[in-house]
């Protein structure tokens, strides 16, 4: 049998084949009935889309861009994965196409997007990591591109986000190792242009004067957001005369550098320090040992934040769709109560044995 076309659908129903198209993929403003009409004509048929006809037809570019987040050395970052992955699912369920770009330096982000509104590859844009002020978001406004941002920054009101709330994570981190009985409280942060890396040093302070704990801003310190990043600014903190005997970590990549760093030190992670991350990666339950998380669901925010973004490519108000969600402690080797460790002894003794 040769393959059935799209205008032989709308022929044999009566309707445009823009309609037939609209109808096969669920556009809202086709009717029930007529939903119906096609696909049972469609399945009858065994109709299997031509993408490039269904494109002209609809006037609609199937596929979405992802812009990587600036500073990422490779998409095989855990945490880039693991949201494609989540996105890629919900796009799938249309059959669109991902798009992953890429730009030299974030001086340059600003022409990729201009490339993506004026060449008519994409009907949407997702961007991660925003920056505190980020002209991103104001070109996306300017250009007309539709678009959702996971993550927020400063200034949230106008447009489409998903996003955790890593502020209040980061106190509820500092209650909890409160609770165990740790007093000297290291953290490990991102580069405080992001404005996720802002919020978590934010709620970590917040959370340390809850306490009543010391706020000393020499078990502070801003590292590169992967495990090298993370190793280098633990190094620091274990080779001052008071030590931490916990650390908390803006992302689970640095806490995994965090890891290697104590273990260097012939410290047990989980007994003679606790380490906590964020972003509850699937690496982290195979880390040495398994990584205690302030957990927020990366494949779920995938799906959602591309759920997100079809509704606005249909017509839905970007302003309707914020969603703002709680990161959950997945506790697991990596934490554990304070206990007498050559850590405390250092602490009270100037860093003498």
């Amino acid at each position: 049998m040769a393959r059935v076309s799209l205008k032989f659908l709308a022929s044999e129903l009566g309707l445009a084949e823009g309609t037939v198209s609209r109808a096969l993929n669920d556009y809202p403003d086709i009717s029930e009935a007529t939903r119906t009409r096609v696909k049972a004509l469609a399945d009858q048929y065994d109709y299997r889309a031509n993408h490039s006809a269904r494109r002209l037809a609809t006037g609609v570019a199937e596929a979405v861009a992802y812009l990587m987040p600036p500073n990422t050395g490779s998409i095989s970052e855990p945490f880039v994965a693991q949201l494609l992955t989540g996105l890629g699912q919900s796009l799938a369920t249309r059959g669109w196409d991902l798009l992953v770009v890429q730009s030299p330096s974030a001086e340059q982000e600003g022409d990729a997007i201009r490339r993506l509104a004026s060449s008519g590859k994409v009907s949407g844009v997702v961007l991660s990591r925003p920056y505190k002020e980020d002209a991103r978001i104001k070109l996306l406004q300017e250009v007309g591109l539709p678009f959702i941002v996971h993550g927020r920054a400063q200034n949230y009101a106008d447009y489409a986000w998903y996003d955790v709330d890593s502020e209040t994570a980061f106190m509820d981190a500092v209650d909890h190792l409160a609770m165990l009985g740790h007093r000297r409280i290291g953290f490990i942060g991102a580069p405080t242009y992001y404005n996720f890396a802002q919020t978590r040093l934010d709620g970590f302070r917040k959370g340390v004067m809850h306490n009543g704990l010391p706020a000393d801003e020499a078990l502070i310190e801003i590292g590169e957001i992967g495990d090298s990043g993370g190793e280098r600014a633990a190094s620091v903190l274990l080779s001052s005369a008071k030590q931490p005997t916990a650390i908390l970590c803006a992302t689970d990549t640095q806490a995994i550098g965090a890891l290697a760093a104590a273990r260097a030190r012939n410290l047990t992670p989980g007994q003679d320090i606790s380490i906590i991350g964020y972003d509850g990666l699937d690496i982290g339950r195979h880390t040495n040992p398994p990584l205690t998380t302030m957990a927020q669901p990366q494949a779920y925010s995938g799906r959602q934040i591309g759920d997100m973004l079809l509704a606005i490519i249909d017509g839905g108000s970007p302003t309707d769709f914020q969603e703002l969600r709680s990161a959950e402690l997945v506790r697991r080797l990596s934490d554990g109560p304070l206990r007498p460790t050559t850590l405390e002894t250092n602490i009270f003794h100037g860093g003498k044995k």
